[in-house]
């Protein structure tokens, strides 16, 4: 029968194209507007990973209490013997230090005045060691839009707004003003060895990335830092494991009551992105659910239309002895098969869009200039496993959903009426 029915639906174009177009194009925005959503929460979170958060981050307990302020003098302190402690205790992880600071850059003139000053965010990360991969980490390297990476001590980048700002080039020489970690005044003269530019307005508005060791020997943070990021060596968070690692570190490492004891946050305590993990976690499954209240709607809609259409195809089939039962079973069967091919077609084309998007992402630098957020330039979408099956269900559930609810129009047909139906 099923041979029979997938003959039907294929001879038949009026009964089988409007339901199979309209299966097709939900599954469709299902797969792809899944795939995206997720890309784009996880492009979120990483972006923040990277810069920010970590998979997990370390501060000490005075110093997480006050982390807007910046607050050196409350940072990390034998951060060498702690990070050879974490090494041997977690080794599925990299860790890696970080400094931040903020202050002033100064530009000079010819004869060493000021000519102008603006406002500065430090970060200083390992840029210097053998083998190093923060550049990459960060995307300084290839945010590098002047001049060269940072080659040897007294180097720094500066945003290349700032730049252009202040007519600054490569080879000149810049002052950063700010506070030691024991609260005295700092000056530090860099050489700008080139330009960065993120697209992105936190970090292109007046940063400044030296060397973690020129930091420490500004600042007077002598084996100390600001923070220790970790992040799973697979490069992919798993809060599950976080939490567990987590745990472990608080039996290990953390003094209740201490200040200075040092604390653990997991990617998800920081900054809100807890509840993007929970969207893109979900993402799928809103979308799923969304096409299928929409597509059995319509869905609803063609079946009644075609069941008037064939009303009289039914009439004859049940004076021919045709059970009611068996009329409308064989309409949820037609039902699954354009359900399946739909859903197929829709799947296909989906996943071709979805692996478009992942490659070439879409910019939108030039809409983020002004925006606070830290934000990816380019949006990408992220083909999952899933995927390749989610789509059937909005797809055989609305197209089955639809056709039951239209079919019942089957047993309100009375007998009596078949024959002078049939005279007419």
């Amino acid at each position: 029968m099923i041979k029979f029915l997938i003959k039907g639906i294929l001879r038949d174009r009026s009964r089988s194209l409007l339901p199979v177009l309209v299966v097709a194009t939900g599954v469709f925005l299902t797969v792809f507007m899944s795939a995206f959503l997720k890309g784009i929460f996880n492009d979120i979170t990483d972006i923040n990973a990277r810069f920010t958060t970590g998979h997990v981050k370390i501060l000490t307990r005075a110093y997480a209490e006050n982390k807007d302020q910046v607050p050196n003098d409350l940072a990390l302190m034998d951060v060498g013997k702690l990070l050879t402690r974490l090494q041997a205790d977690y080794p599925y992880m990299e860790w890696v230090e970080r400094i931040h600071t903020g202050g002033l850059i100064d530009v000079p003139d010819s004869l060493g005045e000021t000519r102008g000053q603006g406002q500065a965010i430090g970060t200083a990360v390992d840029l210097l060691s053998p083998g190093t991969i923060e550049p990459d980490r960060m995307n300084i390297k290839k945010s590098n839009v002047k001049g060269s990476m940072p080659a040897k001590h007294g180097e720094a980048l500066i945003s290349d707004d700032f730049a252009e700002r202040f007519n600054v080039s490569a080879g000149d020489n810049v002052t950063l003003f700010g506070a030691t970690m024991n609260g005295s005044m700092m000056f530090k003269t860099f050489t700008v060895s080139g330009t960065l530019k993120f697209g992105n307005t936190i970090l292109d508005r007046g940063a400044i990335f030296m060397d973690i060791r020129d930091a420490r020997q500004a600042l007077d943070m002598d084996d100390a830092a600001s923070e220790v990021l970790g992040y799973f060596k697979d490069g992919i968070y798993d809060d599950i494991k976080a939490q567990q690692l987590q745990a472990s570190f608080v039996s290990k490492y953390t003094v209740e009551g201490d200040d200075f004891s040092p604390q653990m946050f997991r990617l998800a305590e920081q900054d809100g992105l807890g509840d993007y993990l929970k969207l893109a976690e979900s993402a799928g499954s809103v979308m799923a659910f969304i096409f299928v209240i929409a597509m059995s709607i319509v869905l609803w809609n063609t079946g009644l239309l075609g069941g008037l259409r064939r009303y009289s195809e039914f009439g004859i089939r049940l004076a021919l002895g045709e059970e009611k039962k068996h009329i409308y079973k064989t309409t949820i069967y037609e039902a699954i098969v354009i359900g399946v091919i739909g859903s197929g077609i829709g799947t296909g084309v989906g996943l071709g869009a979805a692996f478009y998007m992942q490659r070439y992402g879409l910019d939108i630098s030039g809409i983020t200039n002004n925006i606070g957020m830290m934000l990816p330039s380019v949006y990408r979408a992220e083909v999952t496993p899933a995927l390749f099956y989610i789509g059937f269900f909005p797809g055989l559930i609305a197209t089955v959903l639809g056709s039951a609810l239209a079919g019942f129009a089957i047993y309100k047909r009375k007998t009596a009426q078949l024959f002078h139906e049939l005279e007419v």
